[in-house]
């Protein structure tokens, strides 16, 4: 035998029926950390801040920048 039941209730009432917890507030602070986590990390991509950081280290980031574009450049050639 076989028996279907259709039960209309919201997503609340059916976690309350089942047990489950109320994870709203972790579920709120976990999408405020990880939105302020993305904005912090956008700023990073600037091109001015990305060049300011790649200034602080002088000419050994520019050497190590252009070894790399060399490498690309170069395919997976060995020298």
């Amino acid at each position: 035998m076989k028996m279907t039941m259709n039960v209309e209730c919201t997503p609340e009432e059916a976690r309350r029926f089942v047990g489950l917890p109320d994870v709203t507030p972790l579920n709120e602070m976990l999408v405020r950390e990880m939105t302020a986590r993305a904005e912090e990390n956008m700023k990073m991509m600037s091109p001015d801040i990305m060049m300011k950081s790649w200034m602080s280290f002088g000419g050994q980031a520019q050497d190590a920048f252009m070894k790399l574009m060399t490498t690309a450049a170069g395919g997976s050639r060995s020298e």
